[in-house]
């Protein structure tokens, strides 16, 4: 056995389908397009997805994914929560000793009539008070 004596299985491999070469071919005339329409034309490429005109199953589905970039802070009310309002130094930690908060929250606003005031016990920069 050496390679220049190997061949092709048996029935394995197939001869190429000569298109548009005569009438007696069987594959003249049309070359195997059919009569007329777009898809008998040159240059046609069907585009991806479609469906014969019919909305494509893609469109008809619900967009869904959709994340801001923007980050929401969640928002404390010291008039309800006393307890914030009450801390020597307002950061993440020590908000969360005193209030329930979800490990998510990455800022945190403070409102209500007094939260102007306690811009100064602020020591974190993700935490921020009402402007007015």
């Amino acid at each position: 056995m050496a390679l220049e004596n190997l061949t092709p299985a048996e029935g394995s491999t197939h001869s190429r389908k000569r298109v548009g070469r005569g009438q007696g071919s069987g594959m003249g005339k049309t070359s195997t397009r059919g009569q007329k329409g777009q898809k008998s034309r040159t240059g046609y490429k069907r585009k991806r997805n479609f469906e014969g005109g019919q909305q494509p199953l893609a469109k008809l589905m619900p967009k869904i994914g959709f994340t801001s970039r923007v980050i929401k802070p969640y928002v404390i009310n010291v008039e309800k929560i006393t307890k914030v309002a009450e801390l020597e130094e307002i950061t993440f930690e020590s908000i969360k000793s005193v209030h329930k908060v979800a490990d998510s929250v990455k800022a945190i606003k403070l409102v209500g009539k007094s939260a102007k005031d306690l811009a100064s016990k602020i020591k974190d920069e993700n935490i921020t008070t009402t402007g007015k």
